[in-house]
């Protein structure tokens, strides 16, 4: 049903907003049941085009982990979307709204009315090409918007499957994908939408943002950072170090919610790192050809990462690499063994720069307010996990550091609660979105007043008389 849109230029992608905007003013509103429709086809499709999505995922990266794919890419949009239907009618409800005296005597009535924005655009990123075009897709069409996606150029083949599902499920002018290059996606973000979403870097958001200001387009932003972790003297060092790598070992690292560095009690360094350690190569006794192990993304990516690595050696950093295999990775598919940099100097990029791979970083602290010091002072994070039993010290995280989300006692958990907002701040994104809140992200808080029989209107109208003086001073 959707015509093709590879590499437009900007006449093109301009002809197929406004195809969406003069069928979203033709039709107005979208009912419940239209919303409903619309997410089960996103549903449906998903598990229509499994195999071809899973596949074309491990294309891209050269290797991709299928079961990975399975729960990140498909599975979570899926039941993203079935979650949503079941919500929409509650959610679509009027608010009511208190009415202040007198007007509430009058018969005064008030409510916020969810209007949906109109259209919003989505670039998502290469990291998780198809959950990431998705998800904000979702709550876009459970708040009443029709969808333009722009998904990334690193993901070619991705990017053409998600194209290949959107066509054969919707019309042009309820969601449709704009796939190209650098250019395209510049373009992309020049339009006037009345809503975008950008998913990746802070430099490159900072150009969308200003791409969106030129139109006064609104803006989301999910940005990622350096997500720190914060292990207590007090918590269970095994615990803490297998709940970390969990996490680490996901898409190989390559994912916005990854710990970046871990902050230790400088008498709980060894233990962590044997524990991690064990954990890693139990995930992985080898790399190579392990079918569980994600390549990195693309040859510069991974020259970034060597690099990070050989400027880390050259400062004379201790570095623990796991190969215990003993594989040679010369020949490996961009493959690239995990490895921790312990106490890396703060000029370094390893530490400064956001990993996105296979790294992670460990730091050692001698008191509580050194660690909290520490993370206050570089940018917000997306996410901070802090692992502790001692109630005092949680409520100091969460009160004295500033972060998108926190997940305490595990690492990124509270992304799988669909009544929790995905959200940065700061250098780490603004805006919110997934389940409710991206309803409420993508909607416009209509105020709705209804006047009842009497208007105050005459008592604010010229021309001023002592008795409407006198009455305005009793108000006051």
């Amino acid at each position: 049903m959707n015509d093709a849109y590879a590499n437009p230029n900007i006449t093109a992608l301009e002809a197929l907003l406004q195809q969406q905007r003069d069928s979203f003013m033709k039709d107005g509103f979208p009912s419940a049941d239209i919303r409903i429709d619309r997410l089960a086809r996103i549903a449906d499709i998903h598990l229509r085009y499994k195999d071809q999505l899973i596949d074309a995922l491990s294309a891209d990266f050269g290797h991709r982990s299928r079961f990975q794919s399975t729960i990140t890419d498909v599975l979570s949009a899926s039941r993203e979307a079935k979650e949503t239907q079941r919500e929409i009618k509650n959610w679509m409800r009027a608010e009511k709204r208190k009415v202040p005296f007198p007007m509430n005597l009058l018969g005064g009535r008030a409510h916020i009315h969810y209007q949906p924005l109109g259209i919003v655009g989505n670039m998502s990123p290469w990291n998780f090409p198809a959950y990431l075009a998705f998800s904000p897709a979702i709550g876009a069409i459970a708040a009443g918007n029709r969808i333009m996606l722009k998904p990334s150029d690193l993901t070619p083949a991705t990017s053409q499957v998600i194209k290949t599902m959107v066509a054969d499920a919707f019309n042009p002018e309820e969601m449709a994908v704009v796939t190209g290059d650098v250019e395209v996606a510049i373009a992309f973000s020049q339009l006037p939408f009345d809503h975008l979403v950008y998913t990746g870097g802070p430099e490159v958001a900072k150009s969308v943002m200003a791409a969106a200001a030129r139109n006064l387009v609104p803006v989301t932003l999910e940005l990622g950072g350096k997500c720190p972790v914060i292990v207590d003297s007090d918590a269970d060092i095994k615990t803490a170090a297998q709940r970390t790598m969990t996490m680490k070992a996901m898409n190989s690292g390559q994912l916005c919610l990854s710990p970046d560095y871990v902050l230790l009690p400088e008498d709980k360094l060894e233990k962590f790192l044997s524990h991690a350690k064990a954990t890693m190569n139990g995930f992985f006794p080898r790399y190579v050809d392990n079918d569980d192990f994600t390549s990195v993304i693309n040859e510069r990516h991974l020259a970034r990462l060597k690099g990070y690595i050989d400027e880390a050696q050259q400062a004379g950093c201790r570095i623990e690499s796991l190969n215990p295999a003993e594989e040679d990775f010369s020949q490996a598919p961009r493959k690239l063994p995990f490895q921790f940099v312990v106490n890396p100097d703060d000029t370094l990029k390893v530490i400064n720069e956001e990993l996105f791979g296979p790294l992670l970083c460990l730091k050692t602290y001698r008191n509580f307010d050194e660690a909290i010091a520490y993370v206050n002072a570089k940018p917000r994070p997306l996410a901070l996990y802090f692992f502790s039993n001692n109630p005092t010290n949680i409520d100091k995280v969460l009160t004295t550091t500033c972060s998108g989300g926190v997940t305490i006692n595990d690492v990124a958990q509270h992304i799988t609660c669909p009544d929790l907002p995905l959200a940065g701040v700061g250098n780490s994104g603004m805006g919110a979105y997934h389940g409710h809140h991206g309803f409420l992200q993508f909607s416009h808080k209509k105020a709705v007043y209804k006047q009842g029989l009497l208007s105050m209107g005459k008592y604010l109208a010229p021309p001023s008389t002592e008795k409407k003086q006198k009455f305005i001073d009793k108000m006051l």
